[in-house]
């Protein structure tokens, strides 16, 4: 049967096992709009703002481990979108944008929305096509799907011509043959194996990428029995496998000083699924780089090399024991004031509450190290980072993890200020009645921009310096906000109050916002 371009891309799409739309269109993808509507088995989940559809596709991908489809209303739309479209890249994230652009013939008239879209897509994408003819979109549907699963994934966009779409006369084409994942090379493993076997001094093992998976980890833990190796995440991972009776990964500290710190005992350091540490800004005076200048440094497996078959053979070689040293018990930490709000209580709170086979995305920022220690002898979940550091990933992330796991609950973590960047979020998980529990923590402040200003040497700063880090006169009433989009929500302000709404929020279906004043 014949179809226009934009059914057959579609089609070809969900034929590729995409079944996920997250959109915002216009008027020059009401095509794609309408393919995706006569698509059986593919679901639409609509955003009011770009970015939270590109960080909805990011949370997709990191737990469904395959792609959803974003549609974006040309240029100007994807460029709202390119924030999370880094934060997913940086995750190494499977995802596909179908992006709207004016009928070929259109553009040379400069109409109000003509742009470079192509150009636009690239700095935020690992792979990008524009496609050429109606019959071309289809072909164009099915590379971006290889694209995107490649190893361990990849952005991947489309510039969709709006003549192509509506034009008749198309075909789906059959999905492409994926590759299988790159294998680190026997002379890493050796390497790897002859470094932490005989290193001078401490050792570390620095996980980052699908090493942070809870089979990879085991296997980084049974190479630590061997070695004695300290087991070491990178500071934003995209997802870490956690919790009680799995292997425990500390995070690398956020701020330069402290990672490095951190790092300066080890004397060996093998990296696998990431690259050695860098600062995440320059400092004036400061290196960038983590890791003691006098360590060795030795790559098993990059982020694009199979970090899991490359653990594998690493404790093959060892002949590490069949059981990980470090797995993590059932704990909540003590507090030594029972009913102050704070990031540790917090902290406490969830972890004493939070069911089994939860996901939990972290977008705290300041209070983010704090959550992530004291949920470490949480029931077993997913714990999922903000990568690229271009915020208001957190309630897109957490919106996205929900539509893929509809079967776990979502507790998203979110500092105030990041939050307002992509609040919108709040009115999709309301309309697809997802089981997400928000937990927004109301300092009143940018408060990393506050401590970032005194760390580049800013001394004496003024009052309208401090005022474009402030978020008070008017605090932003964040229950005021989800009411607004058709949620729940409720404000606490003491530790017996949280406990009590979020027991209440994870007893029932849907989603819900809780609002700790700090």
């Amino acid at each position: 049967m014949s179809m226009n371009g934009a059914e057959a891309f579609v089609a070809t799409l969900r034929a590729c096992g995409v079944d996920t739309c997250f959109a915002n269109p216009g008027t020059s993808e009401m095509q794609l709009v309408a393919a995706v509507d006569r698509q059986d088995g593919m679901r639409a989940v609509l955003g009011l703002f770009e970015g939270v559809v590109t960080g909805a596709a990011d949370g997709y991908a990191r737990m469904a481990g395959k792609p959803a489809v974003t549609l974006l209303h040309l240029g100007p739309g994807l460029a709202n979108g390119l924030a999370n479209l880094h934060n997913a890249r940086r995750a190494a994230s499977p995802v596909i944008n179908m992006v709207g652009d004016h009928a070929t013939y259109h553009l040379h008239y400069n109409a109000p929305l003509t742009s470079d879209a192509a150009g636009v897509a690239r700095p935020m994408s690992d792979w990008v096509r524009v496609a050429h003819s109606p019959r071309d979109l289809a072909q164009a549907g099915a590379e971006a799907h290889l694209a995107a699963m490649t190893y361990p994934g990849q952005v991947a966009t489309v510039i969709v011509p709006a003549d192509h779409a509506w034009s008749e006369g198309s075909a789906p084409v059959a999905p492409r043959v994926l590759p299988a994942s790159p294998r680190a090379p026997a002379e890493a493993v050796t390497e790897a194996a002859e470094a932490l076997r005989h290193a001078e001094g401490p050792c570390a093992l620095f996980l980052g990428g699908r090493a942070l998976r809870a089979d990879a980890l085991d296997l980084a833990g049974r190479i630590a029995a061997a070695t004695g190796a300290k087991l070491v995440a990178e500071t934003f991972p995209a997802r870490v496998e956690r919790g009680a009776g799995r292997v425990a990964v500390e995070r690398l500290p956020y701020f330069p000083e402290q990672g490095a710190d951190y790092l300066a005992a080890y004397r060996t350091i093998v990296f696998c699924g990431c690259e050695p540490p860098v600062a995440f800004f320059a400092y004036p005076g400061k290196p960038s780089e983590l890791a003691p200048p006098e360590a060795r440094l030795v790559r098993l497996a990059s982020l694009r090399e199979d970090a899991h078959a490359a653990l594998a053979d690493l404790a093959a070689v060892l002949e590490a024991p069949t059981e990980p040293a470090g797995r993590a018990v059932r704990a909540v930490p003590e507090l030594a004031d029972p009913e102050r709000l704070d990031p540790l209580s917090i902290g406490a709170v969830v972890a004493d509450l939070m069911p089994d086979n939860a996901i939990v995305t972290d977008e705290g920022l300041t209070a983010s190290a704090t959550l992530y220690a004291a949920t470490a002898g949480a029931a077993p979940h997913d714990w999922l980072v903000i990568t690229g550091g271009a915020i208001g990933q957190g309630l897109p992330l957490a919106t996205g993890a929900a539509v893929a796991c509809p079967d776990r609950r979502v507790i998203a973590l979110q500092a105030d200020g990041s939050g307002l960047y992509t609040c919108q979020a709040l009115w999709t998980m309301a309309r697809e009645r997802l089981d997400v529990t928000v937990i927004v923590l109301n300092n009143a402040s940018y408060a990393i921009l506050n401590i970032e200003l005194m760390r580049v040497g800013v001394r004496n700063a003024g009052p309208k310096a401090l005022s474009m880090l402030s978020l008070a006169d008017p605090v932003p009433d964040w229950c005021s906000l989800a009411r607004g989009f058709g949620m729940g929500s409720e404000q606490v302000r003491d530790v017996s109050s949280l406990r009590a709404a979020l027991a209440g929020a994870l007893s029932r279906k849907g989603p819900f916002l809780i609002e700790a004043m700090l």
